[in-house]
């Protein structure tokens, strides 16, 4: 059983929703209705869903808005966007959203949307956190790209530099991936393993793989032929990493 919030600011559109998926999808089980955002994010601190219906166009705030009130270590959350308005499906899934609905809603519509969901929390994003949270055992991470996950080995990486909300993993073999998850995310992964460090906002990086550290032009290291930028305040920690 998997547990859903509902938050939209018309009360009928809550009771509807709730009802259909009581009768059409009884895997869900709804544990809250919300009548607006912070109600949500309440419910949501609370209640611990594991999906979340968000309507996008609410007094106050914009359901858009949902992520910006949680650190990225607490959305372990989906979310399906239920909106009267087709104008903000880009937007929707440029968050990562599992599905989004337009109002009135279709039976049809409601079903694959949750299926997607529950497929994606079996199969994709348990594959991932698995792989993850073994990543200092296996040796592996799991890196969700724009259309696949790539698992690759650790001793792999050179190093990761953030883009935004997306990160770039660029490997010994030239390679690089376009990963769909910040670089928060990365650190928090290879927290155990101590051949990686943060070494930058924007940067982290593989210790094996640094062959010199440059002091001159604010400082920064090189990495193959990369150059990869160091905070000051983290040069002294990373000689002390590596013994010099």
């Amino acid at each position: 059983m998997y547990k859903a919030i509902i938050v939209d600011d018309e009360e009928m559109a809550r009771t509807l929703l709730e009802g259909m998926l009581q009768l059409y999808c009884p895997e869900v089980e709804v544990v809250a209705l919300c009548k607006d955002l912070p109600s949500g994010v309440k419910a949501i601190h609370k209640q611990k869903p594991d999906l979340v219906f968000l309507d996008i166009e609410m007094p106050g705030h914009s359901g858009l808005e949902l992520l910006d009130f949680f650190d990225e270590n607490e959305i372990d959350f989906s979310v399906i966007f239920v909106t009267a308005y087709n104008r903000y499906a880009i937007q929707a899934f440029k968050l990562s959203a599992i599905d989004y609905l337009l109002k009135p809603i279709e039976t049809e519509d409601l079903k694959n949307a949750v299926d997607l969901f529950i497929k994606q929390k079996e199969r994709v994003n348990y594959a991932i956190l698995k792989n993850n949270l073994q990543a200092h055992v296996s040796k592996k991470i799991g890196i969700n790209g724009v259309s696949s996950i790539v698992f690759v080995d650790v001793d792999d990486i050179l190093f990761f530099q953030a883009d935004g909300s997306y990160s770039m993993v660029f490997l010994k073999d030239g390679k690089t991936i376009i990963a769909s998850k910040s670089l928060k995310h990365f650190e928090n992964i290879l927290v155990e393993n101590l051949h990686f460090f943060r070494c930058h906002k924007s940067y982290i990086v593989n210790l094996n793989y640094i062959t010199e550290y440059v002091k001159s032009d604010g400082g920064y290291l090189k990495v193959y032929q990369h150059e990869v930028g160091l905070s000051p305040d983290k040069a002294g920690i990373l000689l002390d990493k590596l013994g010099r």
